[in-house]
């Protein structure tokens, strides 16, 4: 049964695409099959950071005028692309059953992937705290400035009042060093902790680079370009604290009930 890693961020601006695209190839590159929904309906653009055009969207499924096997794209490194829409003003106020039917949707990949990745849309939203309750394992993405502190503690509080979540992952995007971003996460844990009975773990952190930005330019994610380097081990890392990540639980609707993957 496939597990699912659930990508948010209390606020924009700070990579939550990045990360969820250069982890998904990661992950691809350690032998999963992983397959990426872009959830940020009618603003979703994972597909642009992966350089790929779908033609159909999930709000073609949800409509009734294609089925989950016509949207599906395949994106480089044979990652499997499905994309909530881009520019669909009709897609930016999904309601509950259509959130229902959408995670129940991801069913149908459940015999071909092993683990769905789901860029969450930004923000403690509705749409964003019910895919963060259905996933497995939630990261939260953020960077070292007082307002993505704020925004980042926003959703978590509203992710375990709303939905009893208690394990949270977090990423650090943009650091200058590794020991930055571990006194980013030290510094984060210790506001949310103080308040929250959750429990947080550090995933990893991104540097802030001339790569990282190019490879948003040029979409083209670092994880397919050549060589050992800072950026590429920086996911390696974080793929593998992800494999070995605790388990969430919650009374809720869940992509594919409780997966896990077999022999991890």
């Amino acid at each position: 049964m496939p597990i699912s890693i659930a990508i948010s961020s209390g606020k924009g601006g700070v990579g939550k695409t990045s990360v969820a695209v250069n982890l998904a190839l990661t992950l691809q590159k350690l032998g999963k099959r992983v397959a990426i929904f872009d959830a940020d309906f009618g603003m979703a653009n994972a597909h642009i950071l992966l350089g790929v055009n779908p033609k159909n969207t999930l709000a073609d499924v949800l409509s009734g005028d294609k089925t989950m096997e016509q949207i599906l794209c395949k994106g480089p490194g044979n990652v499997t692309v499905l994309s909530g829409g881009t520019g669909l003003v009709e897609m930016l106020s999904v309601n509950p059953t259509e959130r229902f039917q959408t995670i129940r949707m991801m069913d149908q990949l459940k015999e071909d992937i092993d683990i769905l990745i789901v860029d969450v849309p930004a923000g403690a939203n509705d749409n964003s705290i019910s895919f963060v309750a259905a996933s497995d394992h939630p990261i939260v993405v953020l960077v070292g400035e007082p307002t993505s502190f704020l925004d980042a503690y926003s959703l978590i509080k509203a992710s375990h009042l709303e939905t009893g979540l208690s394990h949270f992952t977090v990423v650090v995007n943009m650091v200058a060093s590794e020991a930055e971003g571990r006194r980013h996460f030290e510094k984060f844990n210790k506001i949310v902790t103080q308040f929250l009975d959750v429990k947080l773990r550090l995933g990893g952190q991104v540097p802030l680079s001339q790569r990282m930005r190019k490879s948003v330019v040029e979409r083209k994610p670092v994880m397919l370009q050549q060589g050992d380097t800072a950026e590429t081990r920086a996911f390696q890392n974080i793929a593998k604290q992800m494999l070995n990540a605790p388990h969430n639980e919650s009374g809720g609707i869940r992509f594919f009930g409780n997966g896990k993957i077999a022999g991890d």
